[in-house]
């Protein structure tokens, strides 16, 4: 007698609704064609009890039926018939070389300019990448997406982001909450790119886990980071010294990539960014990219490319002449 198992597949990147149907009519047919099994669904989780082999094969149709859902973005009877009989589902569209990952709810993460384009394909040659540029470019959520897609290809094993706790014109001291709540909300851009991307429910295991791990700078001295996608983000915001420290964590099959904004600095002097200066250091040395993102990378609202370029023209007419700039803006 065939011994049962029991298995956790989890529903990635697809709102499971989408996938059972109105009112659960394509879940039950799923059923219907794997009558050996015992399906259970919870929410985005589905729970299946049966022979090990007929387990294995039900998963691999469930991944080929969410990845058809993220491709054509609709499923229909035939689709669940082809799929879980056996069938070979339909391909004939062309492969999005663009697309990163496939986030959640259908949201297709891609490198939609031609600097995120670079810097994917400079990640295919170089271990160690510097990624500078104004805000809204999609420099970090670019790095997080390669991060999470190594992690899914099994490439590395776990995910590491940091960033240095410096102010924004706010002080630490006065935010209520211990250490780790106080630096939540400096740390809180890089959970919400990995919401975009990673199943809450899966993120919340894997940082429980340590799989994915979000902590300041300082937390990473004397490290050695192995097997694992780093990223460094807001690293105007580093020292020199800093930044060597970060830099100097590199373990055994590890990418690092490092983000930063130079028109962005939160030190309390502006002469002390490591950034800039590590940039010019390491710029011919093989293995290290380092891809430059400007006013046309921008993807926010459309309203944030004319703010840069207004605050542009601004600073650099005080710098050339700040009495003239003071004295007419008064």
């Amino acid at each position: 007698m065939t011994e049962s198992v029991g298995r956790e597949i989890l529903i990635e990147g697809v709102d499971p609704r989408e996938l059972y149907g109105p009112q659960n009519a394509y879940l039950e047919q799923i059923k219907s064609l794997h009558p050996a099994l015992k399906i259970v669904a919870r929410g985005s989780a589905l729970k299946v009890l049966g022979p090990e082999a007929e387990t294995r094969r039900f998963a691999k149709r469930v991944d080929s039926l969410v990845a058809y859902y993220l491709k054509y973005g609709h499923i229909s009877s035939q689709v669940i018939d082809q799929c879980f009989s056996g069938a070979a589902l339909p391909d004939d569209t062309p492969v999005d070389k663009d697309v990163i990952v496939y986030g959640n709810n259908g949201n297709i993460v891609r490198a939609r300019t031609v600097n995120q384009q670079r810097l994917v394909k400079l990640y295919d040659r170089d271990d160690l990448l510097f990624a500078v540029g104004p805000a809204g470019s999609g420099k970090t959520y670019t790095a997080i997406a390669l991060a999470v897609r190594a992690l899914k290809e099994r490439q590395v094993r776990r995910i590491i982001l940091t960033r240095p706790a410096v102010e924004a014109g706010e002080k630490l001291g006065f935010l209520p909450g211990d250490m780790k709540e106080k630096l939540d909300p400096y740390l809180q851009p890089l959970y919400d790119a990995l919401n975009d991307m990673i199943p809450p429910v899966k993120l919340q295991k894997f940082l429980e886990e340590g799989t994915v791990q979000i902590a300041p700078l300082a937390y990473m001295r004397g490290r050695t980071l192995d097997n694992a996608f780093v990223i460094l983000d807001e690293a105007q915001n580093t020292t020199l010294s800093q930044i060597k420290m970060f830099l100097t964590r590199m373990g055994r099959n590890a990418r690092f990539i490092v983000t930063g904004d130079v028109t962005q600095i939160d030190l309390p002097k502006k002469s002390d960014s490591g950034l800039v200066r590590t940039m010019e250091l390491l710029r011919d040395v093989e293995g290290i990219g380092i891809v430059e993102f400007d006013k046309r990378d921008i993807v926010r609202h459309p309203l944030v490319k004319y703010i840069v370029e207004a605050f542009d023209r601004g600073v650099g007419e005080a710098s050339k002449n700040p009495e003239t700039y003071h004295s007419k803006n008064e």
